[in-house]
């Protein structure tokens, strides 16, 4: 082979830049961010403003230490949402670190440069295997508005307790007046009352029942509006984004929403339907010790996606004839309530996982 054989490359061919890893530890006002290579030597640790102007600065730096196409971020729904939402705009893909456990920080010790080294390399040594929510859809707009609704019921349902706990301590001939109402009519016969007469003694007492009994009232169906509109916003979003969840028996809107938000705007990110399971504490955790071999519910995974799931099945055990004949064969195969209750959630969990795969718009898994 001669010298003009063996130089086939031209030199002015740009240099093969590493590919290095990403990690990032967020917080409110700053995030942490450190750089490993492929062996896990540290390149460099910096901290950025978490600003999108700090999202820019942090990526640029990160890229000059080579070529960045993974990342570990701690908290991607919350301080690490924004810069979440940047990477992945860059092509980037985004992996949720869990805070390391206490041994490894009893071993190391506990620093934000030392978070974000351990965020990289969790995702180099494969233990972070979760991919980010984009938080850029449709979706992450359910997301919010559930959050409104549910903070919403909550208030709605300290109010109402706090009229009812007036109304033990009310006037006699007040509480025998309004006891025997139902709650929609009981609260607006509450709203009318007027201002009681005086500001002495007895009067004084009333004036102050009907003042406090009149604004519970006018607080509850104010809240009551709020989550109606709500509720009907939810469900135009998922009739728009997920009509296939809405046709099997037991999965209303309220449930939909909820398995919607835990699978995010980027299903692709979970590759099997048993992932989602897991993600939903419906799969089943291997729990063997010796001879004794068996399995146990799994108490992990978004709990919420795991309520959902409860609903579906416990509302097609009463109307479903096909979940009732399933749990009287699995009854009589010796099979208790808890055991079938969790193969029902695990097969809810599959419908679910294959109806959100077919919705259009939604890349295949």
């Amino acid at each position: 082979m001669t010298t003009r054989q063996r130089s086939t490359s031209s030199s002015t061919d740009p240099p093969v830049r590493r590919e290095v890893v990403l990690g990032v530890d967020t917080h409110g006002e700053v995030h942490v961010a450190a750089v490993i290579s492929p062996l896990g030597n540290i390149l460099g640790t910096e901290s950025f403003p978490a600003t999108a102007a700090g999202y820019r600065q942090l990526l640029v730096w990160a890229r000059k230490r080579g070529t960045v196409r993974r990342a570990g971020v701690e908290g991607t729904g919350t301080f690490g949402a924004g810069l979440s939402r940047y990477l992945l705009a860059q092509q980037i893909q985004v992996f949720e670190v869990n805070r390391p456990d206490r041994s490894a920080r009893r071993l190391l010790g506990k620093s934000d440069p030392l978070d974000a080294q351990a965020a990289a390399r969790a995702v180099l040594s494969g233990r972070a295997r979760a991919r980010a929510k984009s938080g850029d859809g449709s979706v992450h707009s359910a997301r919010i508005f559930k959050l409104a609704k549910d903070s919403a019921v909550k208030a709605r349902t300290q109010a109402i307790n706090q009229l009812k706990a007036v109304l033990v301590i009310a006037d006699p001939a007040l509480r025998e007046r309004l006891s025997s109402l139902g709650n929609r009519e009981l609260f607006r016969t509450c709203a009318r009352l007027g201002p009681g007469d005086g500001e002495d003694g007895e009067n004084a007492v009333a004036q102050a029942t009907h003042m406090t009994l009149r604004m519970l009232a006018e607080r509850i169906e104010q809240l009551t509006g709020q989550i109606n509109e709500l509720n009907q916003r939810l469900t135009q979003l998922v009739e728009h984004h997920a009509p296939q969840l809405l046709v099997p028996v037991g999965i209303g809107p309220d449930s939909a929403v909820t398995l919607l938000i835990t699978m995010g705007d980027n299903p692709e990110r979970l590759n099997t339907e048993a992932s989602f399971a897991a993600l939903c504490g419906v799969s089943p955790v291997e729990y063997s010790s010796g001879r004794r071999s068996t399995r146990r519910l799994n108490y992990g995974g978004d709990r919420r996606a795991n309520a959902a799931l409860h609903r579906i099945v416990f509302t097609r055990l009463r109307h479903d004839p096909r979940t009732q004949a399933y749990y009287e064969r699995r009854t009589q195969e010796g099979k208790t309530r808890r055991e079938i209750i969790r193969c029902l959630k695990r097969y809810a969990a599959r419908e679910v996982f294959n109806l959100v795969r077919t919705v259009p718009g939604v890349p295949p898994l």
